[in-house]
C-alpha cells in the first residue's frame, strides 16, 4: 500500500509540475505583437539599415526569423548573455509574453502562401566548405542553413554576412562588457576559427537564398 501512495504521489507531482511548465510558458499573438513592435521598426523595418556598434554592419533580417529562436535571443538579452547594449535595453523592458508576441509576429512578417521550396545551398569554395565542415555548422542550422534543428536555432541562410561576422565575433568575446554573447556550444566553435575564416564562413552562409527579409513597415515605404 505504501509503495502505491508513493508511486501516486510522484506521479501527481510530476503531473503538476509539468502542467505549471507548460502554463508558464506563453503561447504568441500575432495581433499583439504587431501593436509592440515600435521599438523593433526604427532598426528592423528599414531595408539596408546600418548599425554603428561594435562596428557599422547591417541590422539582422528578422522578418521570417523562428519565432522561438527570436524569444530566446530576446531572452538571452534580457538576462545579459547577449550584451549590446540597445538591445538589452529594449529587451529589459519586454515581458515574457511581450515576447512571445513579438516573436510569432516576425515569424510570419512577410510570409507569402504558395512561395517555392528554397533551391539547395549551392557548394561554396573548397575553402569555405573545409571551415563548414570543420566547424560542424549543419549539425544544427540544418538543410541549406534554412531548417535548423532545433527551433530555439536561428535560420541563417541569405542573412548579412556583415552581421554574421560581427555575430561570431562577440561568441569569441563572450566575456566582453558591451559585445559579448555567453553561450558555451558557440564560443567552442567560433573560438576554432581566426576572424579572417569568421568572414569567409560568414561570406558564404550570406550568399545562399533564404527566408529572411526586411519587411519595410508602412510609415518608412
Amino acid at each position: 500500500m505504501k509503495k502505491i501512495l508513493w508511486s501516486l504521489s510522484v506521479a501527481l507531482v510530476t503531473s503538476v509540475t509539468c502542467f505549471s511548465a507548460a502554463a508558464q510558458t506563453p503561447v504568441g499573438d500575432i495581433k499583439a505583437g504587431e501593436k509592440k513592435v515600435a521599438m523593433c521598426i526604427g532598426c528592423h523595418g528599414i531595408a539596408g539599415y546600418q548599425a554603428s556598434f561594435p562596428e557599422i554592419h547591417k541590422v539582422p533580417m528578422i522578418s521570417g526569423q523562428g519565432a522561438k529562436y527570436i524569444m530566446a535571443a530576446l531572452t538571452a538579452y534580457q538576462k545579459g548573455e547577449r550584451r549590446h547594449p540597445t538591445m538589452r535595453g529594449i529587451a529589459y523592458g519586454m515581458s515574457e509574453q511581450d515576447m512571445a508576441d513579438v516573436a510569432v509576429y516576425y515569424e510570419a512578417h512577410g510570409r507569402t502562401e504558395g512561395t517555392a521550396e528554397l533551391p539547395k545551398a549551392a557548394a561554396g569554395s573548397a575553402k569555405a566548405m573545409a571551415l563548414l565542415a570543420k566547424g560542424g555548422c549543419v549539425a544544427c542550422h540544418g538543410e541549406s542553413f534554412s531548417k535548423p534543428l532545433d527551433p530555439s536555432y536561428p535560420k541563417i541562410a541569405g542573412q548579412h554576412g556583415d552581421y554574421l561576422f560581427v555575430a561570431l565575433k562577440s561568441y569569441k568575446a563572450d566575456k566582453a562588457a558591451l559585445v559579448g554573447r555567453s553561450n558555451g556550444v558557440m564560443a567552442g566553435i567560433a573560438g576554432q576559427f581566426s576572424n579572417a575564416e569568421l568572414k569567409e564562413l560568414a561570406s558564404y552562409v550570406a550568399s545562399l537564398p533564404g527566408e529572411l527579409k526586411t519587411v519595410p513597415q508602412a510609415k518608412f515605404r
